[in-house]
């Protein structure tokens, strides 16, 4: 038989390309040579280049490593689960204690008025039970949940309600024209609910020198001061005010001013905003609608206790802002005078728009007003401003106590 010869170009390559097949088998591992599918290819499987030696001082760094972390993710849960039991304790310690009064149960079954105007609730014995009054004011007071009752059941004597005169003579409680409604009306807010209460309570008249019966069983002498900011036209709404208050004139619960002498009533009705001071003072011998003096120039002489009963300013334009959080001795002082200026007068010192954040400046601020005698402190959070610790309202970091 003779030889054959490769003498074509495509046997040369098959060769070369079975003699690279056995070359690769050959060095690949059995177990990429088996199976249908070839994972290892041309690659071939190295031995490590570091000696036992370095391979055992990783492994104990590696198991070193997580040993350390371990420790320190089981320290790290520790220290949270502590941290959250500080702040559960301080919640429970410093929350303060649930309200159980007849006027906590009106705020909790509160009901909107409807077209009949204010819902009468059952009268309760307890209605004031250990609610003990403050000179707090609360501020736009029908924003909140329960207008007036809410406000009352914290402690507060002082609200506020804003009203506009519509064209068939009603009054309509709102900040803004836009948001009032037909049902939200002075009375039916307020003067309504008022009369409920001074009806249920049986409270004494403006008459008795020291009342044996108040809002407030802590402090039956306590009168509950209602703001009325008169939102547009002041000389229109004026005769609207007075005919509404005039059952509570009549029946003797209102704060007035005989012409010598200023009578204090369970009821004392200042006017703010548009109010006119000359209706005010016009009335020299039943005067009572008394006005909201202005703090920054309550040195004239024309603001006395006869005729007025807050004195008002808003803070940033009596004291200028606040850098950096603090308040400077400079803008101390100027509250000393004021308050003092007032109060000489027989006049309750206010001020507005104060800082409502940060909490802690905010409480700072309140720490400092306290301090310095202001008259009325105006809230807009009323549960942080008469039932918590202010001290107390930021605690590890975690603010505890915020708006109400």
């Amino acid at each position: 038989m003779s030889p054959r010869y490769h003498d074509s170009e495509d046997s040369d390559i098959g060769s070369q390309v079975s003699a690279l097949e056995i070359s690769e088998t050959q060095r690949s591992p059995a177990w990429c040579r088996r199976g249908p599918l070839r994972f290892c290819g041309s690659f071939s499987i190295r031995p490590s280049s570091l000696s036992p030696e370095r391979r055992e001082r990783r492994k104990a760094l590696y198991r070193q490593l997580l040993i350390a972390f371990g420790i320190l993710f089981t320290l790290g849960l520790i220290a949270i689960i502590i941290y959250l039991s500080i702040v559960a304790a301080l919640l429970h310690h410093l929350s303060p204690p649930e309200i159980k009064s007849g006027l906590q149960n009106i705020v909790d079954n509160w009901q909107e008025p409807d077209t009949n105007g204010a819902y009468k609730y059952r009268w309760r014995d307890d209605f004031s039970r250990d609610i003990v009054p403050k000179h707090c004011h609360s501020h736009n007071d029908y924003w909140r949940r329960v207008p007036l009752y809410q406000a009352l059941a914290n402690g507060c004597i002082g609200v506020e309600a804003d009203v506009w005169l519509t064209e068939d003579q009603e009054l309509l409680v709102s900040h803004a024209w836009r948001a009032t409604k037909k049902e939200r009306t002075l009375r039916s807010l307020y003067l309504d609910p008022l009369s409920y209460i001074f009806e249920d309570r049986n409270v004494s008249q403006a008459s008795a020198g020291d009342r044996e019966v108040g809002l407030f069983d802590a402090d039956p002498n306590a009168s509950v001061i209602l703001l009325i900011d008169f939102k547009n036209d002041g000389h229109q709404i004026w005769p609207v005010v007075l005919s509404q208050l005039q059952s509570f004139r009549d029946r003797n619960w209102l704060t007035y001013f005989n012409g010598t002498q200023l009578i204090k009533g369970p009821l004392t009705i200042v006017g703010t905003g548009n109010t006119p001071f000359e209706l005010v003072q016009a009335n020299n011998t039943n005067r009572f609608i008394f006005f909201d003096a202005p703090l920054d120039v309550i040195d004239d002489v024309k603001y006395t206790s006869e005729n007025s009963y807050y004195a008002s300013v808003n803070m940033k334009q009596a004291l200028g802002r606040f850098r950096l959080h603090k308040i400077k001795p400079s803008q101390v002082e100027v509250i000393q005078k004021q308050v003092k200026a007032a109060s000489d007068k027989g006049l309750v010192s206010r001020y507005w728009d104060t800082p409502k954040w940060p909490i802690s400046f905010r409480d700072k601020v309140w720490f400092t007003l306290t301090e310095n005698d202001v008259g009325m402190l105006n809230v807009d959070d009323i549960i942080s401003a008469t039932r918590w610790n202010w001290n107390m309202c930021i605690v590890a970091g975690i603010r505890l106590c915020g708006n109400s």
